[in-house]
């Protein structure tokens, strides 16, 4: 095997896969990446039974052939080399690399014990790259860490007709937003249980305009009353595909919860705030608060007081304006879980299809528009919902229009203080 390719666009490449590497294989040679040459063009790709990440880029190839290597050092290498063309070739069990006055020699690993990377199965549908990260920034962050509990570390994506949409929960909070998408099949319903990490690898590569191709094992839609029902979730693995990048992942087994009757009907308290501002003045407060501190919102006349403290060393307070309507007047919310809420609400006033300046796993989503968020809630105990004043609603089947994105939190009790 030898070609030769540009290093922007190797290191680039390299990069990708390496995130899809397991970071402590059960089997040495999992962590290998696999470089194939043929054509006009290089692949690369990885597979450790449970994701697989493909790539294929352009390249000068002068003699086809492949060879797996070690891919994060691969992935290190190539990041670290100057900005010219980089020439790879095979010598008996190594693989050269060669980058202006700069060499490199990797031991290849062995090829016979590597596992073949899995076909993806029949296409569901597509949705534009910009859409789909801006959705996977969203709710991602609601996820559960904790994987003593699997389904609470997905994202479940529920298909129902030409409406995708992502859900995620760690019990504490509920993050739920709407995608137009295009179906395969007419009248198709769905859910998949995607691991929210993975989602978010995904999403980081993703460019508004750029289609996206979802594919799954799903049931076949009967197109009678009975196409409303609960289907059954979706097993097996999952496919986006786009822009040249396949990743494959194994879905999450088990039901994910009601999420759509976690929802109350109404609220009797309702705050709007200027997004920036608030956002700004919540995070300067929660310096001062603890791990288990909470922020507490009080809401006066043309005005919410936001207060955070550790007792006996801290103290801020900060007033924002806002405009309220209700009788409850105060409410107390973890920082991190507002935070979370607060930027991914604000993620919609991004156009459709733009993607996010940063749309991974614990990045901060970020808008420039001044615009306001909304607050609703009925008691200091009870859910609240953040949205973002400006979504105009989306409207599926039929039913009224609700907001695109929507954030349920939990509050946090506040002890009596003597």
């Amino acid at each position: 095997m030898r070609f030769r390719v540009g290093r922007e666009v190797l290191g680039e490449a390299a990069a990708w896969i390496a995130r899809a590497l397991p970071s402590r294989p059960v089997v040495p040679v999992l962590a290998g990446l696999l470089l194939q040459a043929e054509g006009d063009g290089l692949t690369l790709s990885c597979f450790d039974y449970e994701i697989s990440a493909r790539v294929r880029i352009d390249a000068e190839v002068k003699e086809d052939g492949a060879a797996l290597v070690p891919g994060r050092l691969l992935a290190e290498i190539t990041r670290s080399l100057p900005a010219l063309d980089v020439e790879v070739a095979t010598d008996a069990d190594t693989v050269g690399l060669t980058c202006g006055s700069a060499e490199f020699a990797l031991v290849s690993l062995s090829m016979a014990e590597y596992p073949a990377l899995p076909d993806p199965p029949p296409v569901a549908g597509t949705v534009d790259g910009g859409a789909l990260a801006v959705a996977a920034a969203q709710v991602g962050p609601a996820a559960s860490r904790d994987d003593t509990l699997p389904m609470l570390t997905a994202v479940c994506l529920d298909i129902t007709g030409e409406t995708l949409t992502l859900a995620a929960t760690d019990r504490y909070r509920l993050a739920v937003r709407d995608v137009r998408w295009g179906p395969a099949l007419a009248g198709l319903r769905a859910v998949a249980m995607v691991p929210a990490r993975t989602l978010a690898d995904v999403a980081r590569t993703m460019a508004a305009g750029v289609p996206v191709t979802l594919a799954l094992d799903v049931d076949e839609p009967d197109g009678g009353a009975g196409s409303a029902r609960d289907p059954r979730p979706a097993e097996g693995v999952i496919s986006f595909e786009g822009g040249n990048r396949r990743l494959t992942a194994r879905l999450i087994g088990g039901e994910f919860i009601r999420y759509r009757s976690r929802f109350p009907a109404g609220f009797s308290s309702r705050a709007l705030l200027p997004a920036g501002q608030f956002t700004e003045a919540v995070r300067r407060v929660s310096l001062v608060a603890e791990r288990a501190s909470p922020v507490r919102l009080a809401f006066g006349s043309g005005n919410v007081v936001i207060e955070a403290r550790t007792d006996g060393r801290a103290r801020a307070v900060e007033t924002v304006p806002a405009d309220f309507e209700g009788d409850e007047r105060t409410i107390s919310f973890s920082p991190h879980h507002l935070l979370d809420g607060l930027g991914a609400a604000a993620a919609s006033a991004i156009p459709l299809g733009q993607a996010p300046s940063g749309s991974g796993d614990g990045d901060e989503v970020r808008s420039a528009d001044p615009g306001q968020i909304r607050l609703e809630f009925s008691s200091a105990a009870k859910p609240a919902l953040i949205t973002w004043a400006g979504d105009a609603g989306f409207v599926a089947d039929g039913t009224e229009p609700v907001p695109a994105f929507r954030y349920l939190v939990v509050p946090l009790r506040v002890p009596a203080r003597a």
